[in-house]
């Protein structure tokens, strides 16, 4: 199939799908908080690009409100919280070394060729778009448990439960061609109460033990007991 043959949607929907995957697997490697909040937010300026192509080429105005959402929730507030709690822990010249960084990186390179071997029998008939949102919202997710096993500071954990939610929000937004206006604004609320639920929590953390490593919340579990 030559690409030059596609409409500007899917020629469009197939870039963003490729950048968006592109996001998840430079996450893992990233050992400094700020640069990972920084492809985070990169993620999600990515993804409001992607409703906002949607919106234009289904002539879905509705769509428009939900970029406008996803703007103002992944690529400002959500990242602006983060990157406030790694400056006022003075985290932002750590360099986390990540262990086996090379095993995480081969490991995240499975995972995305698994996610379309998984799902090219599942979507085989459908279209080029259908195959690739889907099969990297799948990748996106798995990249972000990844992330979260393979760092040990909270935000790094925050990242990703945050970035398997643009894998779902991708997927919805490409395979249904826009959600509801509601379902839109429920997930928009959802993400907005779990990031001043993790700021609050950052609060807890940094006042009891000043420090988001996990590590450190183990052993103290460990000596509770």
């Amino acid at each position: 199939m030559n690409i030059e043959q596609l409409d500007f949607y899917t020629q469009a929907i197939l870039s963003m799908a490729a950048l968006v995957g592109l996001t998840s697997f430079l996450m893992l490697g990233q050992g400094r908080l700020l640069r990972l909040i920084f492809v985070f937010a990169l993620q999600g300026f990515l993804l409001t690009l992607t409703t906002a192509v949607a919106a234009y080429s289904l002539n879905n105005n509705h769509l428009y409100i939900s970029a406008v959402l996803t703007l103002v929730l992944k690529v400002i507030f959500i990242p602006w919280m983060l990157r406030r709690q790694v400056l006022q822990m003075n985290m932002h010249r750590d360099i986390e070394a990540l262990k086996n960084n090379t095993a995480v990186m081969m490991g995240g390179a499975s995972l995305m060729v698994f996610s379309y071997y998984v799902l090219h029998p599942v979507v085989q008939s459908s279209s080029v778009v259908m195959l690739n949102a889907l099969a990297v919202s799948l990748s996106v997710m798995l990249l972000g448990m990844l992330l979260m096993i393979s760092h040990r500071q909270a935000i790094a954990h925050v990242v990703g439960f945050m970035s398997i939610e643009n894998g779902l929000f991708f997927a919805a937004i490409v395979a249904t061609n826009g959600m509801p206006m509601v379902v839109e604004l429920g997930v928009a609320f959802d993400v907005l109460v779990a990031a001043v639920l993790f700021g609050i929590f950052f609060l807890h953390i940094r006042t009891s033990i000043d420090s988001l490593d996990v590590d450190l919340l183990n052993k103290l579990n460990e000596v509770d007991k």
